[in-house]
């Protein structure tokens, strides 16, 4: 397994521009992001699972897994392998008889799959560094240099939560995906 670092799902985020879902996956030992956009069905699928919610029929999901646990397949893990012409490749990384198999996969399909079977999501470290997103290091890319050097206000009592801060982050990058240069296509799953 080359260079991989663990990460869990932070939120599912809509687009108010499209009918496009972000996944947002945080590393869990730091605080980095990365941004995958899905269709809607997979994002309500990864939402359904997330929340537990019981639903009356399987989803394609749920017949994916129940399919695994038939034929005494197990999923280990999920990975994101790759990023190449802004599109992510995904892997199902499963074992049965005794053999490891490594399942070609959209990203959005393998998050949906590991939210139910309950299996760690690695990311490919390339990937991470290429398309991830670091709140700190990014605000201060966007601030003026000579505000860098300033002392901070002082918070008042009505000051954003730093949960908040960080979301604000979230909503000014996707704000920026749509007005992106003509003819730029935004990353797909």
């Amino acid at each position: 397994m080359t260079d991989m670092v663990e990460v869990v799902i932070d939120s599912v985020r809509v687009s108010l521009m499209s009918a496009q879902r972000v996944v947002v996956l945080r590393q869990t030992d730091v605080e980095h992001y990365l941004p995958i956009w899905v269709g809607p069905y997979e994002a309500e699928s990864i939402t359904v699972a997330l929340q537990e919610v019981e639903i009356s029929r399987p989803m394609t999901h749920d017949l994916l897994k129940n399919l695994f646990t038939i034929f005494n397949g197990k999923i280990l893990r999920v990975e994101i392998v790759a990023l190449k012409q802004d599109t992510f490749f995904g892997n199902i990384v499963a074992e049965a008889e005794g053999k490891i198999f490594n399942i070609d996969s959209r990203p959005s399909d393998a998050v949906a799959l590991a939210v139910r079977a309950h299996v760690p999501i690695l990311v490919n470290q390339e990937v991470m560094d290429a398309a991830g997103i670091v709140p700190e290091r990014n605000l201060q890319d966007e601030t003026p240099p000579d505000l860098l050097d300033q002392p901070a206000p002082p918070q008042s009592a009505e000051a954003e939560s730093g949960d908040q801060q960080r979301l604000d982050v979230f909503e000014d990058f996707l704000k920026k995906l749509g007005t992106d240069k003509p003819g730029k296509e935004k990353p797909k799953s």
